[in-house]
């Protein structure tokens, strides 16, 4: 796991703890790509943050600011430790990311937002992807013309949502949708 472009590229990040899924570089470069001139100056929130991977990569390509939301403590210390390793600045939140949603929504304003939550993995288990592009509160806290792009296990029918709805991508048992906010 490494930055892949920008003034920190190269450097290796800290694997987040067991448990947590890294979006894979490949899969990362994609999303970059795709993100091209928007990432210069955008303000980001990473929630589900996990390593800082997203985020730290929007920094390290230009991005003005980044806020991380996870809520585990270990992927805390994992998002601080990769922040000093990329030689970048983020604002670092330890809170579940529906909370932080519930709390900042409207007063904080993001130009990009990447979210990687996690899957379910039994039946029952909460579908977290489904409840973060539904959310009135993370369309509030994404700027005009802003894009909200979410990693979700690939398969089902794309979340509904009352962002505009854009392409959706697989990476073998991965997808990523990107929503926009006109």
């Amino acid at each position: 796991m490494r930055i892949i472009a920008g003034e920190a590229g190269g450097r290796p990040l800290k694997a987040p703890p067991d448990g947590v899924r890294p979006t894979m570089d490949r899969v990362k470069a994609a999303i970059f790509s795709s993100l091209g001139e928007l990432v210069p100056g955008a303000r980001v929130l990473d929630l589900f943050a996990g390593s800082g991977g997203m985020g730290i990569e929007a920094l390290s390509r230009g991005a003005a600011s980044a806020t991380f939301v996870d809520s585990n403590e270990r992927c805390i210390r994992c998002i601080r430790e990769n922040l000093k390793r990329g030689g970048v600045d983020g604002s670092v939140q330890a809170l579940d990311a529906f909370r932080y949603l519930d709390l900042y929504a409207g007063e904080e304003m993001f130009d990009i937002i990447f979210a990687d939550p996690p899957y379910a993995k039994i039946p029952g288990d909460p579908d977290h992807a489904a409840a973060l592009a539904k959310s009135e509160k993370l369309a509030a806290a994404l700027s005009t013309g802003g894009v909200f792009v979410m990693e979700r296990q690939a398969g089902g029918q794309p979340p509904g949502s009352p962002l505009q709805a854009g392409r959706t991508k697989r990476y073998g048992g991965s997808e990523v949708l990107y929503f926009f906010k006109a």
